[in-house]
């Protein structure tokens, strides 16, 4: 379905964003992977799909490394026709004592970041009245959860932005969409279990089923496939006029 189409995924190493561009691959879209640890092995996974791939290190806290991000990805493939902003990073403390610095980091990773992917991206979409831009927020987008307080507002801008990007291009073949997980078990989260475990003094099986139940009835994880196969219906035909959506996959998290 996306033969000819490049993908561009930000914070696409592992996790949510691994499992998204391997999704996009398997449709036959070429696709630009950035982030940090291991590059070659995902890489080779989403290479062995049968779709070229390439790769770029920019740091998604600063503006000038996004702009040379974009441009290699053109030079590379000619345009960025899917832009998936998923670039995330989390710290947990309560307001009195979160550190300014961890604040500003996360506004720039989390919500600043897509706005500079996107304007960077819009030109080439417009030009060729096709284009999907898929923000990854959180269910943190739509609720608030303690001790989140940098995390939570950042993921509420990109509920925003994507309401803005689509109303804006409403009457082209560009559209903007924002993904909503709940608790999804890649290494930021597992962090937040370890971390749990340790504090209580409970084994990791244990703190995981406390993690779930304080806010996931269905007492289990989305997975990246999941999300990447919702990333596929948002590029599908059927998608055409769905536009400015928060579509949440959270277990029933907010229908409580």
């Amino acid at each position: 379905m996306l033969k000819g189409k490049t993908a561009l995924v930000t914070g696409s190493t592992s996790g949510i964003g691994l499992g998204i561009a391997k999704a996009l691959a398997q449709q036959g879209a070429n696709i630009v992977l950035n982030g940090f640890g291991d590059t070659e092995g995902p890489k080779a996974e989403v290479a062995a799909l049968g779709v070229k791939v390439a790769y770029h290190a920019a740091d998604m806290s600063k503006p000038a490394e996004i702009e040379d991000m974009m441009k290699f990805a053109a030079a590379q493939f000619g345009r960025v026709d899917i832009l998936v902003n998923n670039a995330g990073i989390q710290h947990v403390a309560r307001i009195e004592n979160f550190p300014v610095e961890r604040w500003d980091a996360i506004m720039a990773i989390n919500l600043s970041s897509a706005f500079h992917a996107t304007r960077l991206a819009l030109p080439a979409m417009q030009a060729s009245d096709w284009g999907r831009i898929i923000n990854i927020a959180s269910i943190h987008g739509l609720v608030g959860s303690a001790e989140k307080s940098a995390y939570v507002a950042a993921k509420h801008g990109v509920v925003g932005l994507t309401k803005v990007t689509a109303l804006e291009n409403a009457t082209s073949g560009v559209t903007c969409n924002a993904i909503c997980p709940g608790w999804v078990l890649t290494p930021l989260v597992q962090k937040q279990v370890d971390a749990k475990a340790v504090t209580l003094g409970i084994s990791v099986e244990e703190a995981t089923k406390q993690l779930l139940a304080e806010k996931e009835p269905s007492m289990q994880f989305t997975t990246p496939q999941e999300l990447g196969a919702l990333a596929v219906f948002f590029c599908s035909p059927a998608a055409n006029n769905v536009r400015g959506v928060t579509w949440n996959m959270d277990g029933g998290w907010t229908a409580q």
